[in-house]
Order: C-alpha cells, then sequence, then structure tokens
C-alpha cells in the first residue's frame, strides 16, 4: 500500500504556491481509516507532502502550542476524542480540570492523544480530515 511505502521511505514532496515552494507535513497513522482517505485526497489533487509517524515521530509540547495559535482552534480539537488512548486515561472527565499546560504536556507525550490527521504548511494547520475545508484552503 502507498502509505506504508511512504511512511518506510518518509518521502518529501513540495506544493508550489505563488511562484515558493510549500513544504506540507502530514501526522498520519498508518491504521487509521480517515488518515489513509486524506492521504488518498492529497494524492488525487496532486498535492505533495512529507508523511509523519504521528506514533514515533509525534509533535513536540513547543510544535503543538505553535500549531495550536496557527489554527485558531480550541485546545480540545487537537485531541483524539475517539481514540482508545483518550477514553482509558477518561480525558473527557479530566480535560476541563487541567490547564492548558497540563493538556499542552500530555498531548506531547503521547502522538494517539493527537486528533489525526494533523496537516501542517507554513501558517496554516488543519486538525482531522473534512474533505470540505481540505478543498477550501489546498484546493
Amino acid at each position: 500500500m502507498v502509505f506504508r511505502k511512504a511512511l518506510s521511505y518518509n518521502v518529501s514532496h513540495d506544493l508550489k504556491v505563488n511562484g515558493a515552494f510549500m513544504s506540507i507535513d502530514v501526522y498520519c497513522h498508518s491504521r487509521c481509516t480517515t488518515c489513509k482517505k486524506a492521504l488518498k485526497w492529497l494524492d488525487e489533487h496532486g498535492i505533495k507532502y512529507t508523511l509523519r509517524d504521528i506514533q514515533s515521530d509525534h509533535p513536540d509540547e513547543a510544535a503543538l502550542r505553535k500549531y495550536q495559535a496557527l489554527s485558531g482552534l480550541p485546545l480540545k480539537r487537537f485531541f483524539n476524542t475517539s481514540g482508545m488512548k483518550y477514553r482509558e486515561l477518561g480525558l473527557s472527565a479530566k480535560l476541563p480540570g487541567m490547564s492548558a499546560d497540563e493538556q499542552f504536556a500530555l498531548l506531547a507525550s503521547d502522538g494517539m492523544l493527537v486528533k489525526r490527521p494533523l496537516l501542517i504548511k507554513d501558517n496554516l494547520v488543519l486538525a482531522g480530515f473534512r474533505e470540505a475545508e481540505w478543498a477550501e484552503k489546498l484546493g
């Protein structure tokens, strides 16, 4: 499958926008069906990217802080609320009582807690795959 091959080789590609090359990083998990749909969409639209394994190469706390600020999204949207790890830790009950610093530290501790796919392109951050949003922002 292309996904596994891209992960193995960590293929790097660029997108040319307004005459300048823009690097795109996409954090995914190999068994995530939403990630597979997102990568298929990118491939079908000829958008090149660097594929990163969210489990072994997840963003650190500083990067997550930057991504959240750039996205304009609430911090909770960066949590993979449908993931097993999120449920195992009982985070739906714990997050409201945690400070932002504690939440960022928790996100940085385990890539499986991070919403995926997570697409990073210069000043654009997309958490999760919503085709219409990706088409608007990347089209």
